[in-house]
């Protein structure tokens, strides 16, 4: 986002009225401390929208706002721009006036100097619009056709080249040849420009399979000789400071990829399988920052009711879902709302995901006896207000968590439950009485990650009778009757274009379930009438709206598409 003096931000928000000149300053005091912008914590609690604050700086400006979700980009002119130039600059071509000046969009359009270099580099005047980061990756997506084409051809030269090689030293040799080098490095940039999270190399009996998961779908990239399988194993376990020697047991380690302006953390996973090793790499951006709980796709009521589940200096927040759900990214943004001056912010994480300032965070590390037990345990001599810890795991964890809640500490955790009222018996299963499962829980929150439709190629369609009675039969089996829900007329679908692979979707966004912990829903925990039928209906009796209809208010909104909504629910 622009990076603009904190006095001319003020000026442009003060004069809009969006907060008064003593609620920046404390803004700018908070963003400081965070090292963030000031916009970032204007946006993060809530003060004012991401979008309007771009329309008051884009008039501020002298320029004009572009949405490239909305605006077709020209790829010739795109294209006269090198990716990599354009990441790095934080620009897109994406058109041209009538008098023959390129439209370009920039995230800083008064950076000077960059305007230069462009009209320079495109051999032509250029006028510049005001972009965010959606609009910009947006532009950098349209370059994936091109560039699959490129990055396949390129490693596919350098397996040949490899098979070629004459080195005959070992496997830490092999793994330094320069054909081996370029194929793991194109595989990443592959991997960072396609917006993949994990990276996959799987030995099968005739050669290697590289998949990429990118907004949560595996996608098959690439297969190679496996001849090439064990120096391209051992040029990651060296990246990773990993045993090369090592072939029979599994093994963990991480290491720093730069691309461009980008760093990326890069989480390693080596396993043996009955081929070979098979080795699975988790990209995480290290620039990457908390998002607000709009942005993660919280709705103003839920939002409402997790801000006040964590005003209390006590009990209990837990978010719930499978694995790869978004749950440590929710618990992060909470953590950023959270982080004042006064406030003794301790984690336990496995592992650490997110370098937060002012948060004190520790590593799980099993072989030096640090568990998330055991290291609670630690963090409770610490002082803190906040713990997080990043799961409960076993029954040891649970009880040492629900007694930081009882006595003055608000606790946050993830758990593995598929909906956010299955929590209670969850605990009471680990052993925890009910009475101080009621006494503890401030707020649930379940959730599922669901794919994003892509704005530049949306469509609205008219859904047929049939969809329309699956979406009330999977309302009735979740205990809601269809006639109380307000069912979507018009449903969108992305028809598929280069930018977003033929797919339809492009980034993916939170779906919830939010259950408050109420009186009513603590008497009923301690009483005999207890079960999770009751629990539902109390908790739907006092608002709680499901994953389902919350996800069917985002169908409606043409955020996603009622094919991914029940793929996601069903899993």
């Amino acid at each position: 986002m622009i990076n603009l003096p904190n006095e001319k931000l003020k000026e442009i928000v003060v004069r809009a009225g969006a907060v008064d000149e003593t609620m920046f300053d404390a803004v700018g005091e908070e963003a400081a401390r965070k090292r963030q912008s000031p916009v970032e914590i204007l946006i993060s609690r809530g003060l004012i929208s991401k979008d309007y604050f771009l329309i008051l700086v884009a008039k501020a400006l002298g320029v004009e706002r572009v949405n490239l979700g909305v605006v077709k980009i020209d790829e010739q002119v795109l294209h006269l721009l090198p990716e990599d130039v354009a990441r790095r600059r934080k620009v897109i071509p994406f058109g041209a006036e009538p008098d023959g000046r390129y439209k370009v969009a920039m995230e800083d359009p008064t950076d000077l100097e960059t305007i230069d270099f462009l009209t320079l580099r495109l051999n032509g005047p250029v006028k510049p619009y005001l972009a965010d980061d959606d609009d910009l990756n947006r532009g950098f997506t349209v370059y994936q056709k091109r560039l699959t084409q490129d990055y396949k051809k390129v490693i596919e030269e350098s397996v040949q080249e490899s098979l070629r090689s004459k080195t005959q030293g070992g496997l830490e040799e092999a793994a330094e040849d320069l054909p081996i080098v370029a194929i793991v490095d194109n595989l990443l940039e592959y991997a960072i420009s396609s917006r993949a999270s994990d990276v996959h190399f799987e030995m099968l009996d005739d050669g290697i399979l590289v998949r990429y998961r990118i907004d949560g779908i595996l996608h098959e990239i690439i297969r190679m000789p496996k001849e090439v399988h064990p120096a391209v194993v051992a040029r990651i376990k060296i990246l990773s400071n990993l045993r090369v020697d090592e072939h029979t047991h599994p093994q963990d380690g991480r290491f720093r990829y730069k691309l461009g302006g980008n760093v990326i953390d890069v989480r390693v996973s080596v396993i043996p399988t009955f081929y070979g090793e098979k080795m699975v790499l988790r990209l995480l951006s290290a620039a990457q920052k908390p998002l607000s709980l709009g942005e993660l796709g919280i709705m103003e009521n839920d939002s409402k009711s997790i801000e006040t589940a964590i005003s209390k200096t006590y009990g209990m927040v837990l978010a719930c879902g499978p694995t790869g759900s978004g749950k440590t990214t929710t618990l992060y943004s909470i953590l950023n709302l959270l982080n004042k001056p006064d406030v003794n912010i301790v984690t336990i994480e496995d592992p650490i995901e997110y370098d937060m300032r002012y948060v004190n965070q520790m590593q799980v590390n099993v072989a030096a006896g640090i568990t998330f037990a055991s290291g609670l345990r630690s963090v409770l001599r610490q002082d803190p207000n906040v713990i997080m810890v990043g799961e409960v795991r076993d029954a040891e964890t649970a009880n040492i968590s629900v007694q930081a809640a009882l006595t003055g500490h608000l606790v946050l955790s993830s758990l593995h439950t598929n909906d956010a009222p299955t929590v209670v018996p969850r605990l009471i299963d680990m052993g925890i009485p009910p009475f101080l499962v009621a006494a503890v829980l401030n707020d649930i929150i379940a959730q599922r990650l669901v794919r994003k439709v892509h704005l530049d190629c949306i469509e609205s369609y008219v859904p047929e009778k049939s969809v329309l009675e699956t979406i009330a039969r999977e309302l009735e089996s979740q205990g809601v009757d269809p006639r109380t829900v307000k069912l979507p007329k018009t449903f969108y679908r992305g028809k598929g274009c280069t930018a977003c692979g033929g797919t339809g979707y492009f980034g993916r966004l939170g779906i919830f379930e939010v259950l408050p912990v109420s009186e009513a829903v603590r008497k009923l925990i301690i009483s005999d009438e207890f079960n999770l039928d009751n629990l539902r209906k109390v908790a739907r009796a006092e608002g709680m709206v499901t994953m389902f209809e919350d996800g069917l208010r985002k169908v409606e909104r043409g955020i996603t598409t009622i094919a991914e909504l029940f793929r996601v629910i069903r899993e």
